[in-house]
């Protein structure tokens, strides 16, 4: 479980008790007439300070929490899709998509987003929608395209592509 989502909950608990208990003592002391109407609002302004401060607080961590949870699982899921293509060498990026619960545009996206943060090496033939993991070192000196034999040309940072069959091949 993610501890700013837990400590969150917990300081927005904490102030909600606090204004529960500082309302309560204000209200009985009200009622006991040893407290006059203008002292009550003076305590329950200043009782609100601290409780603004702890509700604020968690839910800023709470909050932020979510956020850290979202990246940790995108990560998860990249570490999943690296996983797959590299223990299997090759695989359908339709049947990846199914495997991890998600779309194929998705998908698309994880290895473009790999490839970017240069931790995927391999090349993909977007025209049949398959994946291949391959070494560094065999892709850096390929002037032919593995799928047709057609001469290839650098299509970005760290990509290139066969203009024939679409085969991007991703050098990191």
């Amino acid at each position: 479980m993610n501890t700013g989502r837990v400590v969150g909950i917990i300081l927005i608990i904490s102030g909600l008790v606090g204004a529960v208990i500082a309302g309560l003592w204000l209200a009985v002391s009200v009622a006991a007439q040893q407290l006059e109407i203008t002292g009550a609002v003076l305590g329950a302004g200043l009782a609100f300070i601290p409780v603004a401060l702890l509700c604020g607080a968690g839910i800023f961590l709470y909050v932020r929490g979510g956020a850290e949870a979202a990246q940790d699982s995108t990560m998860r899921q990249q570490r999943q899709l690296l996983d797959i293509v590299k223990s299997r060498g090759q695989v359908k990026v339709t049947d990846v998509a199914l495997e991890m619960s998600l779309s194929v545009d998705t998908v698309k996206a994880m290895v473009h987003d790999l490839v970017g943060l240069q931790v995927f090496s391999g090349y993909v033939n977007w025209e049949e929608g398959t994946l291949y993991s391959s070494e560094v070192k065999n892709l850096r000196d390929l002037k032919q395209c593995k799928n047709c034999g057609g001469e290839i040309k650098l299509a970005g940072k760290g990509v290139v592509a066969c203009p024939y069959c679409g085969t991007e091949y991703f050098l990191t």
